[in-house]
């Protein structure tokens, strides 16, 4: 199979007849022109790449809201150079990622030699997209329509970039044989700002855009019911998914200016969605004021005008430098595109009522995010009032001593001060989120859920299941879940019933409270855990 990324001159020497540079077909969307990248020949399909579908975000643009790209018509775009936004990591996140694969054994040695260097595909010039659309659906796209199923990439809002969770090959190939017609499923990825390029709080007093990546996000969607029609696909057909923070995003899109405009989207799959909870107007403001310290200016007008490598290097410096749990960067109540947390909209009905829903979250999200040394009560008290810093002491200790008591006799889900901190994390910033939706949208549709359960079953872990591509995949033990995992979501996306090719059904929620548990043990339909007063605690949002 040749690489997505592969570019046309390469393709040219090592393809087959009929896929080389001339012979790959051309879109004209009326602002822009573009030729597909590669055509791939075992998932027969063409990649038309770095589509642009926003102007550049710098100068006057940068920390404001996207805008519609400038007609440019000079020349047929093939999009071979890979792009991607500016990246930032958190030094516990890495350290937490390479104690876990065993890469290092000594937390002395985290600090900033464990993080990543700069990719050369990294520019604040990003808002790109890729179209992956099978040969049958480019062919016929004037006779019928598929459907387009959109990835958006989690990374805590700080990192990530299209293409970085995986090939999207096997959905691709897979959906056609959960398509009843045959032809599969229009895969789109694209970028979108985070870090403080995108998610600067406070900016809009100043002419800016808190959560500028969430309104990148949505200036996507529109792209899509735009141009998607060009490629063969239905703009009524579309589906979104993604895990993490693109599960947190595509939250944040359901609860859009509080349900009163459409999402643009008809199904959304949201696996572990989640996002730090950062309400108070008094961390925005601390947030934004210190970014702005270290560039030496005094307002956004001024930051506008600084080098974007140094504004660069106070992103990289304030996430390497984040509180455990957390990328310091996040969504946050705006007013306007949030209007308060998405718990809360949905609890209010304040969201799209017309998207139905699917959703996912791991057993252990939280293995890699709680530090070893959260051992004793007063690490723990710590941790939440770093976390919480306006909540009052009333609330603090309710948390402390009601919802997640320090007992450890077998009569609550932990059983040592660590596991205690991991549950704490997770259900506020992951595993509720899903109990949240589902006890939303169960009121207007079928909704279903899963719980991804093989070993050690941490956050993200469920990623290559969702991007398997055979038997060959290192980072898939049990292709039966890996099988089945991209049944139920193909099958979901293309007609909103995840049991279409079912292995084992997935149960609709309903009253009942039911998922699946996918499990190396099998699959199995359990109550849902999130299904607790924790969980209803959380969504009333009394921590600030």
């Amino acid at each position: 199979m040749y690489s997505l990324g592969i570019l046309c001159g390469l393709l040219f020497a090592t393809a087959s007849a009929g896929t080389s540079c001339d012979s790959l077909p051309i879109v004209d969307l009326g602002y822009e022109i573009y030729q597909a990248t590669a055509f791939n020949e075992t998932g027969q399909y063409y990649n038309f790449s770095n589509i642009r579908y926003a102007r550049a975000p710098t100068g006057e643009l940068r920390f404001a809201p996207p805008q519609p790209p400038l007609k440019n018509r000079t020349a047929v775009q093939r999009g071979d150079r890979a792009i991607s936004c500016p990246q930032a990591y958190a030094i516990w996140y890495r350290c937490g990622l390479e104690m876990l694969s065993h890469q290092i054994n000594d937390p002395s040695q985290c600090n900033s030699s464990i993080l990543p260097p700069a990719e050369p595909s990294e520019q604040e010039d990003c808002l790109f997209l890729d179209v992956m659309v099978p040969k049958s659906v480019f062919r016929n796209k004037n006779t019928r329509k598929a459907p387009v199923i959109v990835w958006i990439y989690g990374g805590g809002f700080a990192f990530g970039k299209k293409g970085g969770d995986g090939n999207a090959a096997g959905l691709i190939q897979r959906s056609r044989s959960v398509d009843s017609t045959g032809q599969g499923v229009i895969y789109i990825q694209f970028n979108y700002r985070g870090g403080a390029f995108g998610f600067l709080p406070g900016a809009v007093e100043e002419n800016g855009a808190a959560n500028a990546g969430l309104r990148d996000q949505r200036l996507l969607l529109e792209w899509v019911q735009n141009n998607i029609h060009l490629f063969g696909g239905d703009s009524k057909q579309v589906t979104v998914f993604g895990q993490s923070a693109g599960g947190g995003s595509i939250m944040h899109q359901l609860t859009a200016y509080g349900g009163l405009k459409p999402s643009l989207f008809r199904r959304a799959i949201l696996q572990s969605p989640g996002f730090p909870l950062i309400p108070s107007r008094y961390q925005q403001n601390e947030l934004l004021q210190n970014y702005l310290a270290r560039l030496n200016v005094s307002s956004v007008a001024e930051a506008r005008r600084v080098p974007f490598e140094v504004l660069q290097q106070a992103n990289l410096d304030i996430v390497a430098q984040s509180d455990q749990g957390t990328f310091t960067w996040a969504p946050v109540p705006d007013g306007s595109f949030v209007p308060s947390l998405p718990g809360a909209l949905l609890s209010q009905g304040a969201y799209d009522k017309s998207v139905q829903i699917m959703t996912g979250f791991n057993a252990h999200e939280t293995l890699e995010f709680v530090s070893q040394a959260n051992v004793n009560n007063s690490v723990y008290l710590q941790s939440l009032e770093t976390t919480f810093p306006t909540a009052p002491r009333s609330v603090i200790n309710y948390i402390s001593d009601t919802l997640y008591p320090p007992l450890f006799n077998g009569t609550l889900p932990y059983d040592d001060f660590f596991t205690r901190a991991q549950l704490s994390l997770a259900e506020a910033a992951f595993t509720c989120n899903t109990r949240y939706l589902q006890t939303a949208v169960r009121e207007h549709f079928a909704t279903y859920g899963y719980r991804f359960s093989i070993p050690p079953a941490y956050h993200g872990q469920d990623v290559p299941y969702t991007f398997f591509n055979g038997p060959n995949d290192q980072f898939v033990s049990n292709e039966t879940i890996a099988n089945a995992m991209q049944s139920y979501i193909l099958s979901f996306a293309i007609t909103g019933d995840p049991n279409r090719n079912a292995l084992v059904k997935m149960p609709i929620y309903g009253e009942r409270n039911q998922i699946l548990d996918l499990n190396v043990t099998g699959i199995q339909q359990i109550t849902d855990p999130n299904n607790n007063e924790r969980c209803r605690w959380w969504q009333k949002a009394l921590f600030y």
